[in-house]
This record gives C-alpha cells, sequence and structure tokens, in this order.
C-alpha cells in the first residue's frame, strides 16, 4: 500500500517526506549460495527483472517483494555497539544482500532507487530481523537487529551493479 501521504501537494509531511536529495554508495554485495551458508562477498552482482540476484539462493516468486535486500551500511557500527563490540559486524553476519551508505534506507520505504547505470530497484518494506540473529550474534542478536534490519526490495529493471555503484532515488511519476 502506498503511503498515504504521496500525491498530497497540500500536505507539509507529503513535501518533507518527497525531499531526498542525497545520494548512496554501494559498499558490499552478498550472495547466499545455498541455505544457511555465509554469503559470499562479491564485487559485483547481476540483478535479474522481477527474480533475484544470479548465484543467490533465494528463488522469491515474480512480483515478490523480497527479491533483494538492503542493510544500511551506518547500522552496523549501531548492532556492533548493542552487542557491547567494539568494531562494527562484518556486512554478510547479518545475512542481507547489499549494504548501502549514505542515504537513510526507512525513508526509501514505497519509493524505487536506480542503482549505477541499470539496476532499478522498488523498496518494499522492512527486512525484520529472525531467530536466526541470536544464533549468528549471540545473545541479544535479534534485539539488536531490531530497527536495524534493512528493507526488502523488488528489482524493477535487472543488470550489473557494483560495489561503489552511486545509489540514486527516483522521482516519483506525476511528480
Amino acid at each position: 500500500m502506498p503511503f498515504p501521504f504521496f500525491g498530497d501537494d497540500k500536505s507539509t509531511i507529503a513535501r518533507l517526506l518527497s525531499t531526498l536529495p542525497q545520494t548512496g554508495r554501494i559498499e558490499w554485495i552478498g550472495l547466499r549460495p545455498a541455505r544457511r551458508e555465509p554469503l559470499l562477498a562479491v564485487a559485483e552482482a547481476t540483478a535479474e527483472t522481477d527474480r533475484h540476484l544470479t548465484g543467490d539462493h533465494a528463488r522469491p516468486k515474480p512480483g515478490g517483494k523480497r527479491q533483494i535486500t538492503l542493510l544500511q551500511h551506518e547500522h552496523l557500527a549501531a548492532v556492533a555497539g548493542y552487542l557491547g563490540l567494539a568494531a562494527p559486524l562484518a556486512p554478510g553476519r547479518l545475512r542481507r544482500n547489499v549494504a548501502i551508505s549514505g542515504l537513510n534506507l526507512l525513508a526509501l520505504k514505497n519509493r524505487q532507487v536506480q542503482i549505477g547505470a541499470d539496476v532499478v530497484l522498488e523498496i518494499m518494506g522492512e527486512c525484520h530481523p529472525c531467530s536466526r540473529m541470536e544464533e549468528e550474534l549471540g545473545p541479544g542478536g535479534y534485539n539488536a537487529m531490531r530497527g536495524h534490519g534493512g528493507l526488502t526490495a523488488r528489482i524493477v529493471q535487472g543488470g550489473v551493479f557494483r560495489i561503489g555503484d552511486e545509489v540514486r532515488v527516483l522521482e516519483k511519476a506525476g511528480a
């Protein structure tokens, strides 16, 4: 369901929500070769339109809301801090496909972003932590991840993207 304020040009909150001049950057890409296996860090990945990332074991249905998962890179230090760790966590431990810096991902819900020259994602919703976080991060891992689990997205337009690629918000149609 689209956010209720979008398209309401008289609302102050709608104007605030639509103001996203920042751009982000791909910091890390990971693929899950098989269920419960560690993620493999890669320099580039291929997003298949309305499917998944090539080489990732996940096989979401066409039109699915979880074709790719995104993580706020800045949250790696926050989650580590909640666990009493001095250094940020390695992104692969949180089991998301892509870590993005410089852009508040939660502000992108129900928006589209372009990664590099070709890839377009529609941000679908939050990617809440699962009980595996206790196994991966230890006691308190689940609660440390709450609010920091990232987002899920649908692949609107596929292509290759790489670490270092820019992530920019696309204007809403009719805006």
